[in-house]
């Protein structure tokens, strides 16, 4: 555990070119599953957990880790499966997502993987799992999924997605004729909370489940209106983590392309750290927001709508 505990520590400064290393796990059975090492902090034995009263169901109990208190989510429970037994013997994953640090206890943690994007694919329709499933690949002839978390949270706990009546009447300046906001996550609890923030600019937005999808329609936009995409779409509101194209690698696809580069691009992930602050630059994108507050969106939004510069 110590060598893995290692590895985390080392591989959460690196990146690579459309690539991801993946911390793998189980939980009550043999199958396999995938957790993005980038946003994993550590990996514990799973220590003495605190009951709380009226807590959720899948919270198993409470931790207290460095001076944290911090709830244990039972992955198996949270993904339709049996409660995970003899915990005292089983690990707990912590993780920041979404701003807040989580644990997930799990059965067991295997070993770190790297992989490419490409190789990341959506889940197969009609799968049992497919509910909280984001993502899988193969890995060993075997099937790792990779949980699509954010609802998993949004379950526990749900986010307030309304944008605050000072932001929703700050002024857009940009005419909104014939102009949309192109927005592209996996996860499709966030679409629809990026959705729903940004309803009150009354703009059509363009939805994307990754960024393979987002660049071919962004290239076919800039062979029909013959010339630069921006003035028609400005803004484009996108994760970082997604299967077949991430994010990082989608706004240097961009920027290195005449007719997007002078899309803005906000990236919008649940990654957070001086890290990413980095990969900001190196990629050029426009903006860096940790998922979710809605204000906050909103306002990087109309903030770059205002600063479209209209020169076709």
């Amino acid at each position: 555990m110590a060598s893995i505990l290692d590895s985390v520590n080392q591989r959460t400064q690196m990146v690579g070119q459309n690539r991801l290393e993946l911390l793998l796990f189980r939980l009550s059975g043999k199958q396999r599953f995938g957790i993005n090492v980038f946003k994993v902090r550590e990996v514990l034995q799973c220590p003495k957990l605190t009951a709380m009263p009226q807590r959720n169901r899948l919270v198993r109990g409470v931790a207290h880790i460095r001076g944290q208190a911090i709830s244990i989510i039972d992955l198996s429970l949270a993904t339709g499966g049996p409660a995970i037994t003899d915990i005292n013997n089983r690990f707990i994953i912590i993780a920041e997502y979404n701003r807040t640090v989580q644990g997930f206890l799990v059965g067991g943690v295997e070993r770190i993987i790297n992989v490419n994007w490409e190789d990341i694919m959506p889940p197969p329709k009609g799968a049992g799992r497919d509910a909280y499933l984001t993502a899988v690949t193969e890995i060993d002839n075997e099937l790792v999924e990779i949980i699509d978390v954010e609802r998993i949270l949004a379950d526990i706990m749900p986010v307030n997605t309304d944008v605050s009546e000072e932001v929703a009447n700050q002024p857009v300046t940009v005419n909104k004729e014939n102009i949309s906001i192109l927005i592209t996550d996996d996860s499709s609890v966030a679409r629809n909370q990026i959705k729903r923030a940004l309803q009150s600019l009354d703009i059509p937005l363009e939805v994307f489940k990754n960024g393979k999808e987002a660049l071919d329609w962004l290239k076919g936009k800039a062979k029909e209106v013959d010339g630069p995409v921006h003035p028609h779409v400005p803004v484009i509101v996108s994760d970082v983590e997604m299967p077949v194209m991430d994010g990082y690698t989608l706004t240097a696809e961009m920027k290195a392309d005449p007719d997007l580069q002078k899309i803005h691009v906000i990236l919008h992930t649940s990654l957070s750290g001086v890290f990413n602050q980095a990969m900001v630059k190196k990629v050029g994108a426009d903006d860096f927001i940790a998922k979710f507050h809605p204000d906050e969106l909103a306002t990087a939004v109309k903030k770059w709508l205002n600063d479209v510069v209209e020169d076709v």
